[in-house]
């Protein structure tokens, strides 16, 4: 066994027969993070954006169903590709970043789900309007950098209904349905440093 291969094993644990990260305190590396979310426009394709700027941190426990994290994102950062659309997005009738600059994840629970997969409970707060979301979390693996830190991988998905947020604006169109689906499917890619 190498001197990386060594340390790399200290990064992750096995609890009954799940491979896990290590306990201990990770704070998200944001230039190997993304947050991102999919919907629908005009009812037939998927539209794809992404928000840029957040942090947080998160607790691996010795217990898993210990683990916590927090992560708070700028709201106005978010970006789909097109400015007007990305203007439409920060105005009152979606996100209204003037009044409401941040959203926050705070987890509540977290407990095993299936295949190896960990579902984590917490609040989401956008708008001044907190919901409870689950997220279903898979733990991708975990190394060491060429500069001796440890790094953790997770990957995590949520569907949600925007209107539970507030996030209300539609328009009708002439041939039935709407314009901007109420559906919204959120994923991350989370790259965690252990402190």
């Amino acid at each position: 066994m190498t001197a990386s291969t060594a340390k790399t094993s200290t990064a992750v644990r096995e609890v009954e027969g799940t491979e896990i990260p290590a306990a201990g305190l990770y704070a998200i590396d944001p230039s190997h993070t993304t947050v991102e979310f999919v919907g629908r426009h005009l009812m037939i394709t998927k539209v794809r954006g992404a928000f840029e700027e957040f942090e947080g941190e998160f607790v691996v426990g010795d217990v898993p169903e210990q683990s916590s994290v927090e992560v708070t994102i700028k709201a106005a950062s978010i970006s789909t590709g097109e400015a007007k659309r990305d203007e439409h997005l920060r105005s009152a009738d979606f996100f209204d970043v003037e009044q409401f600059p941040e959203l926050t994840f705070r987890s509540t629970s977290v407990a095993k789900g299936k295949g190896g997969h960990w579902n984590v409970s917490g609040d989401l707060t956008v708008r001044d309007v907190t919901r409870p979301v689950t997220l279903d979390v898979e733990f991708e693996g975990a190394n060491t950098t060429p500069w001796g830190d440890q790094r953790v991988g997770f990957s995590a998905a949520a569907d949600l209904d925007r209107e539970d947020f507030g996030l209300t604006w539609n328009q009708a169109l002439e041939t039935g349905g709407v314009l901007v689906g109420r559906k919204v499917r959120i994923e991350l890619n989370v790259q965690g440093i252990r402190k």
